[in-house]
């Protein structure tokens, strides 16, 4: 939908000027030696190649509907406290430059490329390195970011920027991008009918994605890797999550996948591998986690109150430390139909399903979420014995959180 529309919308605002577009070079030897030049001679319509080399200047403002691109990925620096490129106009295309050492500022949010208040833009294929902000889309729409290098040297939250950030938006594409060493891989707050496929995002300081406020968006074939926490969702409606990766997120509170009040969602064939928890829910309601895969983990789903009208159906879970953690009573949630590598039951009748529900709460997971300390006694004998009574006896967990129907064999 987003490529659609952007590819359309595009074309519309780009036909009028193929007819008279030009190429503009800009080489030390070239007739334009700096690239102000060659945006101060540019037209709505033309092409800036900008050959191999380093271009050190002051703020570049795009206001035209060019495209800038680089030959051997020319290097763009500027002074100390500016940014590289600022997009000021509808219809610009930057591809295949380098774009590096932004100095940090703690009063602004520097980026090296700025799209501000501007659509039909595509940010293609380039490389940031060290740049604090590396792309920054303020107030933009029917965008593409695209195959681009991001490349930080975030030490903590406060010293580091994101990524890729979006702040007010619709219809942006993001895309086959590799981010590392941010805060946040990838941030939106306000971001509508967005697309965010084929991304990795790895070791940044805080969140692989983090997005907030946000509306009908489809994140799809992502890794999130090795970072503070994988990926954080609050407050949005209409959220898909498909064909993830979320593994080695590690830490004291670190998850895979953290949902706070999301409403209507869906979270499908998703991997959870290694993380403290797999996914982290509170206060969300009406979501659907079908064929997700849980292996390995700390915990491998942690759910706190308010949470309503959940269903949990053809999941796999995976020789986790704790499967399950559900605070009160089950709340009109359903797990029906998942496979527990743990379940012990038969299947006599032979049609693929237990004939004995699988209660996925254990005493123990009650127990450490009250008294953390108590993780040291996790695999002996004593915890053991208890688990095993209060499955044959439930006083302390709740005895209304069953797999009725637990899966013989994971689902392919």
């Amino acid at each position: 939908m987003t490529h659609a529309r952007f590819a359309i919308l595009s074309f519309l605002l780009l036909v009028p000027l193929f007819s008279r577009a030009r190429t503009l070079e800009v080489c030390a030897s070239c007739a334009y030696p700096t690239i102000q030049q060659a945006l101060d001679a540019s037209q709505d319509g033309d092409q800036i190649v900008v050959k191999a080399g380093t271009y050190l200047q002051p703020t570049l403002y795009i206001a035209k509907a060019i495209t800038l691109s680089g030959e051997n990925y020319p290097i763009l620096e500027a002074p100390k406290g500016q940014e590289i490129l600022v997009i000021d106009a509808d219809g610009v295309t930057v591809e295949g430059l380098q774009l590096q050492n932004l100095t940090p500022n703690y009063l602004k949010d520097l980026a090296a490329i700025r799209v501000r208040r501007k659509g039909f833009f595509r940010i293609l294929n380039n490389r940031l390195i060290n740049t604090f902000f590396a792309i920054y889309l303020e107030y933009a729409r029917d965008g593409e970011v695209s195959g681009n290098t991001i490349t930080g040297t975030a030490v903590n939250e406060l010293s580091s920027g994101n990524g890729i950030h979006g702040w007010y938006g619709e219809y942006v594409c993001i895309e086959n991008n590799t981010i590392k060493g941010h805060r946040d891989g990838i941030y939106l707050e306000f971001m509508h009918f967005c697309s965010v496929s084929g991304n990795h995002s790895e070791a940044n300081v805080r969140y692989g994605l983090h997005f907030m406020f946000s509306n009908d968006d489809h994140y799809s074939r992502n890794t999130f890797r090795k970072n503070g926490a994988g990926v954080a969702v609050m407050f949005g409606k209409r959220i898909g999550m498909t064909d993830n990766l979320f593994d080695y997120n590690w830490g004291r509170s670190a998850y895979g996948l953290l949902l706070k009040e999301i409403y209507d969602g869906k979270i499908e064939r998703n991997r959870f591998v290694q993380n403290t928890i797999g996914i982290h829910i509170e206060g969300a309601s009406r979501v659907e986690y079908h064929q997700n895969t849980f292996q390995r983990n700390g915990w491998a789903v942690k759910i706190a109150g308010g949470c309503l009208d959940n269903d949990f159906a053809g999941n796999t879970f995976l020789s986790n430390a704790m499967d399950f953690v559900l605070n009160g009573r089950v709340n009109s949630n359903t797990f029906n139909g998942n496979y527990w590598s743990e379940y012990t039951g038969y299947d006599l009748d032979r049609d693929g399903l237990g004939d004995v529900p699988h209660r996925p709460v254990k005493l123990f997971s009650y127990i450490v979420t009250r008294t953390p300390e108590s993780i040291i006694l996790l695999r002996s004998l004593f915890i053991d014995l208890m688990n095993f009574s209060e499955k044959v006896s439930p006083v302390f967990t709740p005895a209304d959180i069953l797999d009725h129907k637990p899966l013989m064999h994971p689902l392919q």
